[in-house]
């Protein structure tokens, strides 16, 4: 005997406690610049970065890392209905001498700068996946991060999870940018 399967959405508590920052939670290091001409702080996605509509990753920009041997960009969404959030792009090893990429980088057919490569999102696919909450569910945000990294490669491969590249860059980050976004559905 045990607890009755929940399987409709309409069940769920849509109340439920907005998570922290989930980079608080990290050890702490220093942050730099990010920029975006698609994605404003704290404000709404526009519709080309949301699942439905544009699917687009979006142009970010950053500040040179003194130190920097590569970069790792992700964005990541704490407040998706899962223990574990959900991660909607994972891009690693880009050069420590690129500071920008245009929007649509995340593609999974993107040609990439160097040896970059795309790690698989929690959608299964090897790019960025965009805003896709569940309707009616609260504001979701969504992290875009650029880790500067210590190592000119973070020591994983495209099959790597993003629980794993983010593991790794607990030891391997240098300075990290955030810039966050919000959608809901």
């Amino acid at each position: 005997m045990g607890l009755p399967a929940r399987t409709r959405f309409e069940d769920m508590d849509l109340d439920r406690p907005v998570s922290p920052d989930p980079y608080t939670l990290l050890p702490s290091v220093p942050s730099f610049g990010v920029t975006s001409t698609d994605v404003t702080d704290g404000q709404p996605l526009g519709d080309a970065q949301v699942a439905d509509g544009g699917n687009t990753s979006p142009q970010l920009s950053w500040d040179a890392v003194d130190g920097a041997q590569s970069y790792t960009v992700t964005c990541f969404d704490p407040d998706a209905p899962t223990p574990s959030g959900f991660w909607h792009w994972v891009l690693v090893d880009l050069p420590a001498d690129v500071t920008s990429l245009e929007t649509g980088a995340g593609a999974e057919d993107a040609d990439l700068p160097g040896n970059a490569f795309h790690c698989r999102n929690d959608g299964g696919t090897q790019g960025f996946m965009g805003a896709a909450p569940p309707e009616g569910d609260q504001v979701h945000r969504y992290y875009f991060v650029v880790h500067a990294v210590t190592e000119p490669q973070l020591g994983v491969d495209a099959d790597a999870s993003p629980a794993v590249v983010s593991f790794n860059l607990v030891f391997k980050t240098a300075a990290r940018a955030v810039l966050h976004g919000t959608y809901q559905h």
